[in-house]
């Protein structure tokens, strides 16, 4: 018979210090239950025991990482859904949720508990919210690596060590947030229409390509592909131009010697005066302050 792997559970140490860093790891651990064993098993870490009927609250956010098996979760927000492997979940502080494996595969779980200011600001500005909790990012190998990389380190508790695993605690929220936005995108000839105006884009900076003739090159209606490429970046086409166009001034500020009267006109500005306005807006300061003193104010 095959030997089950052995399960490794860390609850983590905080100190004041560790606190103002902004986030904090609080647990890491991995889990193998066989199929058609008992849960939460004797092994199941005591301070976070639940029984499945009844749900729980966390004062902390955490990830649970299915690698193998399936099973069920619920939350305040979302009816009992199947989980299957591979599929990431984000459990919220202050908020009722459940999770047990499915009887005939068990599964296989990575963990890691946190809180602080950091992954709270992420909450508040919508990089995650409590309605989603399920992120289905396949089998990733760098995020089991990144949780045996918290394991490792919360095992030596050398000094630092808090600092250390919290970036890459952040670094895993990064990667489900990636993963997810690009899952999005699983109609892989949209996401290259949107590339291709990206790319358009940046070589033509001087805004020669309207959005609406973006649209009409790449075979689009315009309301589609604003829609698709906001989606995409997080900008509309017209935000994203000025952005490159701003970028592409104060590079020319900086490494040619053309004025600006110059460098308006290569970007295609009615006037060096609509240039000035136009860059102060974008950079906080005049073209003249930027190449003066090398850098934006903010």
């Amino acid at each position: 018979m095959k030997k089950a792997p052995a399960s490794h559970v860390k609850y983590l140490t905080v100190n004041d210090a560790d606190m103002h860093w902004g986030l904090t790891v609080t647990t890491v651990g991995y889990q193998y239950i066989s199929p058609n064993s008992r849960y939460p098993s004797p092994e199941h870490p005591s301070r976070y025991w639940f029984y499945p009927e009844k749900g729980r609250v966390l004062p902390e956010y955490q990830l649970i990482y299915v690698t193998r098996g399936g099973g069920y979760f619920s939350s305040a927000q979302q009816q009992n859904t199947y989980v299957a492997e591979g599929t990431m979940l984000l459990l919220f502080p202050g908020e009722w949720h459940s999770y047990m494996p499915a009887a005939d595969t068990g599964w296989d779980t990575y963990w890691l508990g946190f809180r602080g200011q950091v992954p709270d600001q992420l909450t508040q500005h919508d990089f995650f919210n409590s309605q989603t909790a399920l992120y289905p990012v396949g089998f990733n190998e760098q995020l089991v690596d990144l949780f045996r990389q918290v394991l490792t380190l919360a095992t030596e508790e050398r000094p630092g060590y808090q600092q250390a695993i919290s970036g890459i605690a952040l670094h895993m929220l990064g990667a489900v947030y990636f993963a997810t936005r690009n899952h999005q995108f699983h109609n892989q000839e949209v996401a290259a229409k949107i590339e291709k105006a990206r790319l358009l884009i940046r070589e033509n900076p001087d805004g020669s390509y309207t959005p609406e003739a973006l649209a009409e090159r790449l075979h689009m209606s315009y309301s589609w592909f604003r829609r698709m490429f906001k989606e995409y970046t997080g900008l509309s086409p017209a935000q994203y131009q000025q952005q490159i166009r701003a970028q592409k001034a104060k590079e020319l500020l900086l490494s040619s010697g053309k004025t600006i009267k110059e460098i308006a006109y290569e970007l295609n500005f009615e006037s060096a005066n609509y240039f000035t306005a136009f860059f102060k807006q974008h950079a906080g300061s005049t073209p003249a302050v930027f190449r003066k003193t090398g850098r934006s104010p903010r």
